[in-house]
């Protein structure tokens, strides 16, 4: 078949996988980490569908405007760090208005090169192991999980063993599916209902409030994992396909649409990583100048996803104990995985990197901020005392 030959069918499939794959990997990620920092489950569900809502319209406008196959996503590290940090000071206005912090910081990236070159000092093994640090906690609840509630764990993960073998792609998402059929069956041996009005999707929005601790323990370290783990690999990515990523016009767009979904509970979007080789790459289309369609697609079918939000977000609140933090660590396999491997690749920079981890894996918190903040000063402090030395 030739390339003009190939039904227009395949770009917008393959931005329908990009979607799919992208949301049920990891929205249960984003609703422990949104819940943990002070979020009620309607406002969870609520910041669920503003990061779809914001993802979707920012797909769209980068891939038409740009016709490059640009996905955005939402932070899934983030959501991580979010997680581990728990409530700060202020609750959860005080994590929108972080989440507002992060919005500007994400544009100025974009504005001003100055500021993005500084942040890009951070040394990259440094911000890793606070990302593996963070992400530690999350990725043990599949094992703790099994002991808490061995029949409810159990097919949830050896779904995920199953395909993480045969259909790596799919593995997180039918863990996820393996897991509604586990609360399905504990609400039919209940005999709970479910009320009607959770499966409604609605914004709740929230006036922000700014304090030091939010500032310093979510704002900061949101920031730069966000930037190191989801902004540059997403360029990366793309330029590996052979698209250069319009940096500005991305960041803008990006930020903006993290500012628009803060109040109602979005954390953060950003250009998507690992799911953006899904649109971009020739499995997409055969004819890299088409692919910007799959782009479109993914938009619109993350457009699509937001009204399933609060259903989603109804499940997660039904599913019997450990279940659904065991589908988050799940998913975040992969991401510990390889932030631990960059932490630690460069032996000169293996011991600033490992007190980062375990500082960052301890959930320290001084001062109401957060071990993220901590990780990341101390891993810099060693860091630069052994460079002197040498």
């Amino acid at each position: 078949m030739t390339e003009t030959a190939v039904p227009i069918s395949r770009p917008v499939t393959a931005g329908i996988v990009t979607a799919l794959v992208g949301f049920t990997s990891s929205f249960a990620v984003v609703l422990t980490g949104l819940s943990a920092v002070g979020a009620s489950s309607a406002q969870a569900a609520s910041g669920l569908l503003a990061l779809c809502l914001t993802m979707g319209i920012a797909c769209v406008a980068l891939a038409w405007r740009y016709r490059m196959p640009i996905t955005a996503a939402w932070s899934t590290p983030g959501a991580a760090l979010l997680a581990a940090t728990g409530a700060v000071e202020g609750g959860w206005p005080a994590a929108v208005g972080a989440f507002l912090v992060v919005a500007a910081l994400i544009v100025l990236a974009g504005l001003w090169p100055g500021f993005g070159r500084l942040i890009a000092r951070i040394p990259a093994s440094i911000a890793q192991a606070m990302l593996a640090g963070v992400l530690l906690p999350l990725c043990l609840a599949p094992i703790t999980g099994i002991a808490e509630n061995p029949w409810g764990v159990l097919p949830v993960v050896l779904t995920w063993l199953v395909f993480a073998r045969f259909a790596p792609r799919w593995a997180v998402p039918l863990a996820f599916v393996a897991a509604a059929v586990v609360v399905a069956i504990d609400l039919f041996r209940t005999g709970a209902h479910m009320d009607p009005t959770l499966l409604l999707p609605r914004l709740e929005f929230t006036a922000p409030t700014f304090t030091v601790g939010a500032l310093v323990g979510i704002a900061l370290p949101l920031f730069i994992v966000t930037m190191a783990s989801q902004n540059v690999p997403g360029v990366a990515i793309m330029r590996s396909y052979g698209y250069e990523v319009p940096w500005r016009p991305a960041m803008f767009v990006t930020g903006v649409g993290t500012a628009v979904g803060a109040t109602a509970g979005g954390h953060t979007i950003n250009l998507a990583a690992i799911s953006a080789a899904l649109a971009a790459a020739p499995e997409a289309d055969p004819n890299p100048a088409r692919r910007w369609i799959a782009g479109v697609s993914t938009g619109v079918s993350y457009l699509v996803l937001g009204g399933f939000s609060a259903a989603f977000a109804a499940l997660v609140l039904l599913a019997p104990a450990a279940v659904i933090p065991a589908v988050a660590g799940l998913a975040l396999f992969a991401a510990f995985g390889s932030a631990v491997y960059q932490a630690v690749a460069e032996p000169a920079e293996r011991m600033p990197a490992v007190v980062t981890f375990l500082i960052a894996a301890s959930g320290l918190s001084l001062g109401g901020i957060s071990a993220a903040f901590w990780a990341l000063i101390a891993g810099l402090v060693v860091r630069a005392v052994l460079t002197l030395r040498r």
